[in-house]
C-alpha cells in the first residue's frame, strides 16, 4: 500500500498503470486529476513534472493558495511593498500566472473608488500618484491637472470649513473624484 502520497486517503486509484509507468520502480508518474486540486497553468507548468518542487515529499500540508507558497516573495517585494500598501495576498490579483510583471493593480472600488468616472485613465503609472516608492499607501492627488495651481485651489474652497491643501485633503473631502 503507497503512502506518500497515501493513495486510499486522497481517493487515488489502485490500479498502478493509471499514473505509473510499468518500468522498475514506478517512474516517472502523472497526475492525471491534480486539476482537480489545484491547477497547474502558466509559470507553473515548468515544474508540473516535478511534485517535490511543491510537495517536498509530504502531501498532505501542500499549500493551495499564493501565499502559502509565495509569501517570501510577497514579503521581500519592495517595488510597491506589497506589505506596507496591505496589497492582497491572492497574487493573480494584481500577477498573471505566467510572469510577476507585467502587473496590474484595480484601483476601483475597495482600494481607490477615486480611480473611476472622470478620473479614469488619468494615470497609468503608480509614480503619478504614489511618490513614495518604499511605501504605496502613500498618496498625492496635488501634482495633477488643476490641484498643482494652490492660489486656484484656495480660491475654489474659499470658506469650506476645515479646507487645507495638502497631498491627501482632496481625496479625504472628495472620495469619489466628484466636486460636490
Amino acid at each position: 500500500q503507497t503512502t506518500n502520497p497515501n493513495h486510499t486517503a486522497l481517493g487515488i486509484s489502485n490500479d498502478c498503470a493509471t499514473c505509473h509507468t510499468t518500468e522498475p520502480g514506478w517512474s516517472p508518474a502523472s497526475f492525471d486529476v491534480h486539476n482537480d486540486y489545484y491547477v497547474i497553468q502558466g509559470a507553473h507548468t515548468a515544474i508540473a513534472n516535478d511534485c517535490a518542487a511543491c510537495h517536498n515529499g509530504d502531501y498532505t500540508n501542500t499549500p493551495n493558495t499564493c501565499a502559502g507558497c509565495h509569501i517570501d516573495e510577497y514579503n521581500n517585494t519592495s517595488d510597491p511593498n506589497h506589505q506596507t500598501a496591505g496589497f492582497p495576498t491572492q497574487c493573480t490579483d494584481c500577477h498573471s500566472q505566467n510572469a510577476w510583471e507585467p502587473s496590474t493593480f484595480n484601483h476601483d472600488g475597495q482600494y481607490f473608488p477615486i480611480y473611476s468616472g472622470r478620473h479614469r485613465n488619468e494615470w497609468d503609472q503608480c509614480s503619478d500618484c504614489h511618490n513614495n516608492a518604499g511605501n504605496f499607501a502613500v498618496f498625492t492627488c496635488i501634482e495633477c491637472h488643476e490641484h498643482s495651481n494652490k492660489s486656484k485651489v484656495d480660491n475654489d474652497h474659499k470658506g469650506e470649513n476645515g479646507y487645507q491643501y495638502t497631498p491627501t485633503s482632496c481625496f479625504e473631502c472628495h472620495p469619489n473624484g466628484r466636486a460636490d
